[in-house]
């Protein structure tokens, strides 16, 4: 081969590796320019859910807040400062059944969305109630699907207890210290309301205080 020969093919595979180069750069910016792309969509979707789940809660919080000062339609209320709060061991004679307040006994009955399904002794889920509880119960006009709908609800709510009580004059009951309503089934909007209002609410003498390690069994 000529000298000239060897030098066309020398530039020729000088030019090849550079369009190389070149190609190699412009996959390397096109790819730069994707990952740039993607990474931006990603944190502004990111972005965009974050503000939209800040909304949503905060919005939650406002229809619970403003829920909260609602009235509750058929609601019965007693005068909380005639709710006596001593702890004693013998059976009280409460005004109301369910109770909703008054002596009591020293042990509350666990109310961490617990469900009984024995009845339990009034003295000891007022101390419930008094740790700002709210107490689900019901009669054998309770249907099935009211029960288990109530029970599924009252388990996922820490602060809550349900437990059967034959000798109450309405279907299902929902009492927290010093309120009570009575409602004809479990579908009831009122059930959800009496819960939002009233578990750990503005009733409550002792907020914040144990509603675990209390009695679990009558």
């Amino acid at each position: 081969m000529s000298k000239t020969s060897k030098k066309a093919a020398a530039l020729s595979r000088k030019a090849r590796i550079e369009e190389m180069r070149r190609a190699e750069r412009a996959r390397e910016r096109r790819n730069r320019i994707i990952t740039i792309t993607l990474s931006t969509v990603i944190i502004a979707g990111l972005v965009g859910w974050g503000a939209y789940a800040l909304n949503s809660a905060n919005e939650k919080k406002e229809q619970e807040a403003a829920a909260t000062k609602e009235p509750i339609s058929g609601e019965k209320t007693w005068d909380e400062k005639k709710l006596t709060r001593n702890h004693v061991q013998a059976a009280v004679k409460y005004p109301m059944n369910p109770a909703v307040g008054g002596d009591h006994h020293q042990a509350w009955m666990t109310c961490d969305g617990t469900v009984y399904t024995k009845p339990i002794a009034n003295e000891n889920a007022v101390h419930s109630l008094e740790h700002g509880a709210v107490w689900i119960t019901y009669n054998d006009k309770a249907t099935d699907a009211d029960i288990k709908e109530l029970s599924d609800k009252v388990s996922k709510t820490p602060y809550t207890l349900m437990s059967p009580a034959e000798d109450q004059s309405g279907t299902i009951t929902l009492s927290a210290w010093g309120r009570q309503l009575t409602v004809g089934n479990a579908s009831e909007p009122r059930v959800e309301q009496f819960l939002t209002k009233y578990v750990q609410g503005a009733q409550t003498p002792e907020p914040g205080a144990a509603c675990t390690g209390g009695l679990t069994a009558t």
